[in-house]
């Protein structure tokens, strides 16, 4: 088995990445954050990392303290993976890195995106000043996977799982369809009617709803403009 490399140094920051610093670390927190999966569930979720490497991250996750395994009571009987509550503790770490990115000044190559990925982006981008004294509950499906979110005290809360008494249910063809509706490359009212979005309650809720998570505008930091061009 090949040694894990390290910085080798007493810095705390330094040491942080050696333990979720690897690639494909980070992604795996970023997979539990809305609860436990199994093996199969995170390679859905992580459809570039291979089997091996994805083992290879949660034993060197778990090891460290950051994940542990659970065996669900029967009928499922089967294994999950879960964060432990220091593990839990990466989730701001890992809003503000996703807010930090959404301000690139070069967009990403690839337009994919997975369910659970676009659900934690809506922590970085919610708007608590346009949610005001909002207090409602909201049932999203993306594909088959369904998440359920909390507005109240201008505070957002995310989980997996759908919603008792929401007061809209938004439904999206897949992930990719909803970031694109967030950043206003495909109106929802086009979705709509493509069928692409379905909503169940109130139109007018959803699209308040919709307007919690505006888009940041991209960083006009310098070299910004060269390297758009040779992106």
């Amino acid at each position: 088995m090949a040694r894990k490399r390290s910085y080798g140094e007493a810095c705390r920051f330094a040491y942080a990445l050696d333990v979720v610093g690897e690639r494909w670390a980070l992604l795996v927190v970023r997979e539990l954050l809305l609860g436990p999966k199994r093996f199969t569930d995170l390679r859905t979720g992580l459809p570039h990392a291979s089997s091996n490497i994805l083992s290879e991250r949660l034993r060197d996750l778990e090891q460290s303290g950051v994940i542990q395994r659970r065996k669900l009571p029967p009928p499922a009987a089967s294994t999950v993976y879960e964060l432990t509550e220091w593990g839990r503790e990466l989730e701001p770490v890992v809003t503000k890195l996703g807010a930090w990115g959404a301000r690139s000044p070069v967009p990403p190559d690839s337009q994919e995106i997975g369910p659970d990925s676009i659900v934690l982006a809506l922590r970085s981008l919610f708007d608590t000043e346009a949610a005001g004294e909002m207090d409602a509950t909201y049932e999203l499906r993306l594909g088959e996977q369904r998440f359920r979110v909390k507005v109240a005290n201008g505070e957002l809360k995310l989980g997996r799982g759908g919603a008792e008494e929401p007061l809209a249910k938004i439904a999206f063809a897949d992930a990719p369809t909803f970031a694109a509706v967030l950043a206003g490359q495909l109106p929802l009212d086009e979705a709509l009617a493509s069928g692409a979005a379905q909503i169940e309650g109130s139109k007018q809720a959803a699209k308040r709803f919709l307007r919690l998570f505006p888009m940041p505008d991209p960083c006009e930091c310098a070299g910004a403009e060269a390297a758009l061009q040779t992106a």
